[in-house]
């Protein structure tokens, strides 16, 4: 099962440096991240498409420059002993990803265009594929449009749809995965339901939850054959992962 660190909330300011090094001191397999476009085309990882929640701006971060976000603090709003904490870029991020460590990048709705002509899913994938990492990368996204150009731009990249009501039209899980390619299937505890969840498990097509940070559900999803679970403590999933285990 893959133990997914959800960008350590908790413990630093999400989508930070700082928070993915401590998610690979907490044991965690895979960093979740997000990511958006600047102004001038950089992908970066923030979690909101404005700032002034998250950092000492104001505005999209599509209106800023990639020099321009450089300048904001991102931590400060968490707490002190972050002051001084930037929004990385992807590239960043790749470049530091420990050899052991996945990856889900999950390239957020706001973010993708139309088109499609040299977006955000054409330079994350530029990115990975230059950073040798597409055996440990998993992209995915809330945009069906995006998910289905993830394969049509790399054949051999592993991606994961999110489940989004509006956009499935009643689909189930499985037929979502066959339509759009997807090798993995990700929602909420609350999304998945008992008739999904057999359906994934018989047609043997992998799922993930998020966002588990109680031992009970973490011990009640790991039993329930989920692939791996979203969590804000990797160090407490590690644990239930090797009682349940042991067992």
């Amino acid at each position: 099962m893959v133990i997914a660190h959800r960008g350590a909330s908790y413990y630093a300011p999400e989508n930070t440096m700082a928070s993915f090094r401590l998610a690979h001191s907490m044991q965690a397999d895979m960093i979740e991240l997000d990511v958006l476009l600047t102004k001038d085309g950089v992908p970066v990882v923030f979690h909101d498409t404005d700032v002034r929640k998250l950092t000492n701006g104001n505005g999209p971060v599509s209106d800023f420059r990639f020099t321009e976000l450089q300048k904001l603090d991102a931590g400060s709003r968490f707490s002190k002993t972050f002051e001084g904490e930037k929004i990385p870029a992807l590239e960043e991020v790749l470049e530091w990803l420990p050899d052991e460590m996945l990856l889900n990048i999950e390239i957020k709705p706001e973010a993708v265009s139309e088109t499609g002509k040299n977006g955000i899913e054409q330079k994350v994938i530029q990115l990975v594929d230059a950073e040798n990492l597409m055996e440990r990368v998993l992209l995915s996204s809330f945009s069906y449009i995006a998910v289905k150009r993830f394969k049509e731009i790399h054949s051999k990249l592993r991606t994961g749809l999110l489940y989004e009501k509006s956009q499935s039209a009643g689909k189930t899980p499985s037929v979502l995965m066959e339509e759009y390619r997807a090798d993995f299937f990700h929602c909420s505890s609350r999304e998945m339901s008992r008739n999904w969840q057999r359906q994934l498990l018989d047609k043997q097509l992998p799922f993930m939850i998020y966002t588990i940070n109680r031992k009970r559900s973490m011990k009640n999803w790991i039993h329930k054959g989920a692939k791996g679970l979203f969590t804000d403590k990797p160090d407490l999933l590690r644990e239930v992962y090797s009682e349940t285990s042991e067992i």
